[in-house]
């Protein structure tokens, strides 16, 4: 790290697994003094809001999925979204989680942004995306996935939202960048 920020001393590798690894860091602080962190160690993922042209009433339909989360206890309303395989580019990433989740595939994908998911205590960063002009075909989740498809207006969602029934943060984030996203390209196609 630059400019006097810290950085790391030395750490310790504790648990590698198949999503993450974990691992123990000796850190300097930005005013030299040092500690120990615990940090989880995520190769990223990408996420992608689907999104179908608008309904009668103006409103484009993005699709969700409705997704068992164990560490959640329950079931999320989610978008589709994985992890980075090795070489593989945040693009591509989207575009396999969109077939492999929801069977949508082909199309148009815009990119968003990148978040840091929770930066007090991994490097996981998500690539957020809109997908549009999308064909359908047949999902093919993983086997411990358990997914349902949905269709929603994007005005809807962000009600689900306010009401607090779309609680995972990378579609809240999503969704909002989305709409706002929708509302850039409305502003520019009128200025035309």
């Amino acid at each position: 790290m630059g400019g006097g920020c810290g950085g790391r001393v030395n750490g310790q590798r504790l648990y590698s697994g198949r999503i993450l690894d974990v691992d123990i860091d000796r850190v300097r602080f930005p005013d030299g003094s040092t500690g120990e962190l615990e940090i989880i160690r995520h190769p990223g993922a990408s996420a992608v809001v689907p999104m179908a042209q608008s309904d009668g009433a103006g409103q484009p339909i993005i699709t969700l999925i409705r997704q068992y989360r164990y560490a959640a206890e329950g079931f999320m309303w989610e978008i589709p979204a994985g992890k980075l395989d090795p070489g593989e580019t945040p693009e591509a990433c989207a575009r396999r989680e969109l077939r492999e989740e929801t069977g949508l595939y082909g199309g148009q994908l815009d990119y968003l942004s990148t978040i840091h998911t929770t930066p007090g205590f991994t490097d996981e960063v998500i690539h957020l995306y809109v997908a549009r002009y999308l064909e359908s075909g047949t999902s093919s989740h993983e086997a411990s996935e358990f997914i349902e498809v949905h269709e929603f207006p994007l005005d809807s969602l962000l009600d689900l939202i306010d009401g607090g029934e779309i609680s995972d943060a990378k579609t809240i984030c999503a969704l909002m960048l989305a709409a706002r996203w929708l509302e850039r390209r409305k502003d520019v196609e009128q200025s035309q």
